[in-house]
């Protein structure tokens, strides 16, 4: 939520800036001065922009670099499709947040993936472009179901579009829950389901981070952060406080405060977008947590567990302080599945999927990959 809050706050004062130029522009004293600042931060974005539009492009002959608006469960919703060869299998990235989507970075996050899939990414139901699009009144519609149904749908449009067999999946936190949903009511569509920042027991995620965070901060003789999640104890909290320290100090341990501000830099110059874009992607992390964390807070582990009918791969940070490794390993230890494999990725946290983005596709690459091109 604090992450939420300070990009919403960033593109809140970008917004402002262009604004008051505007306005300025009555005042002979201010104007030069807004307006020069503007034009410069104007100039430097657009620069950004152009740079990576040629550094990030897919130039291979046979290769596929898309971008489009496509009509599913009603509505239409934004993907992209990147790789540098049209027959190789094609891997469906599931967001997490929920509404965090990971197109506006994503061009740079995923680029090494591509020699080996083609990947997909999508602005869920009220999250990125959709959102933007739609209007916050496609919000209501959100529910877990209605993701699900809304990804079974675009997984048969890739298959038919690209003439493929099957995809393969993989859900990062927010989307290991809607992987799980659509793995077992669509197996005939996936090679695998591949989760990573593995949700497998709301009920018990706080309480057990709490647990290890503690932990950790203890053999690091890191005494402020002791103190601090000592001051407010283990969960449930009253408020929102001590939430916040667990996120803050996860972040810290995990180094994602890192990645989380690289994330931003690389969204503001992502190439094709805009100021509204950028705004519409933060605006859907807080319009479709408002509608699925009440309902991601109350499902039952056995929801996600029990039996599935294709393979299950959990890629985890191997200290994971948001979604504990210890209930990720758990999760798959008490699935049925025709196969299925635990790896933790030594030295990543809650964003392993993308701080160690390289030793992830290898990990991709022994396990899931042969399933996708066995013949």
């Amino acid at each position: 939520m604090m992450r939420r809050q300070l990009c919403s706050l960033l593109i809140l004062n970008l917004c402002a800036a262009l604004a008051v130029s505007v306005v300025a522009q009555g005042s002979a004293a201010q104007a030069p001065v807004v307006d020069a600042d503007f034009q410069r931060l104007d100039a430097m974005m657009s620069f950004m922009r152009n740079r990576n539009a040629q550094d990030y492009a897919i130039t291979a002959p046979n290769g596929i670099d898309e971008g489009k608006y496509v009509e599913i469960g009603g509505i239409e919703q934004w993907i992209t499709i990147r790789g540098e060869d049209r027959n190789n299998p094609v891997l469906l990235f599931l967001h997490g947040g929920p509404g965090d989507a990971t197109n506006p970075w994503g061009y740079a996050g995923f680029r090494s993936w591509l020699k080996a899939f083609i990947v997909v990414q999508w602005d869920q139901r009220g999250a990125g472009r959709t959102l933007g699009k739609n209007g916050a009144s496609s919000a209501s519609a959100i529910t877990i179901e209605r993701m699900s149904r809304d990804g079974i749908e675009l997984a048969e449009l890739l298959r038919k579009s690209l003439q493929k067999d099957k995809v393969i999946l993989v859900g990062h936190s927010w989307g290991s829950i809607l992987g799980v949903f659509m793995a077992k009511a669509r197996p005939d569509l996936f090679w695998a389901f591949v989760g990573t920042g593995q949700v497998a027991d709301q009920q018990r995620n706080y309480s057990v981070a709490y647990d290890e965070l503690l932990k950790k901060a203890k053999n690091l003789g890191e005494q402020r952060a002791v103190q601090d999640l000592k001051s407010v104890g283990p969960p449930p909290y009253s408020d929102g406080r001590g939430y916040a320290i667990q996120r803050r100090w996860s972040n810290l341990f995990e180094g994602a405060d890192f990645f989380i501000s690289s994330m931003f830099g690389l969204a503001l110059g992502a190439p094709g977008y805009s100021l509204r874009d950028i705004d519409d992607w933060t605006q859907g992390q807080m319009v479709s947590a408002e509608r699925l964390i009440p309902e991601m807070t109350a499902l039952d582990p056995k929801t996600l567990g029990g039996e599935f009918s294709v393979p299950v791969f959990v890629i985890q940070g191997a200290e994971d302080f948001t979604t504990p490794t210890s209930l990720a390993r758990g999760f798959l230890s008490s699935i049925r599945a025709p196969r299925k494999g635990f790896v933790a990725i030594e030295g990543g946290g809650h964003f392993a999927v993308f701080m160690k983005s390289e030793v992830f596709l290898k990990e991709l690459a022994a396990r899931v990959l042969p399933l996708a091109t066995a013949r």
